[in-house]
């Protein structure tokens, strides 16, 4: 997928690193985002930066934020 495709369409997820903070808290940190392929065979994802060492890596569906 193009740079030009990418920028047009909206991605299926949003990529998280996610890190334990103590005990019970979790942080989770956007990093990145992810778009299908035309076919429906694969993925393309795009990093904005690099998740902590020892962080899980979670895929979720966008959500829209509702206004206040």
């Amino acid at each position: 997928m193009s740079n030009k495709q990418i920028a047009k369409s909206l991605p299926s997820y949003r990529i998280y690193s996610v890190s334990k903070n103590g005990e019970k808290k979790s942080t989770w940190q956007e990093i990145g985002a992810v778009w299908p392929h035309k076919d429906g065979k694969g993925f393309n994802l795009a990093f904005a930066a690099r998740p902590l060492e020892g962080a899980a890596i979670v895929l979720r569906a966008p959500t829209t934020k509702k206004a206040a």
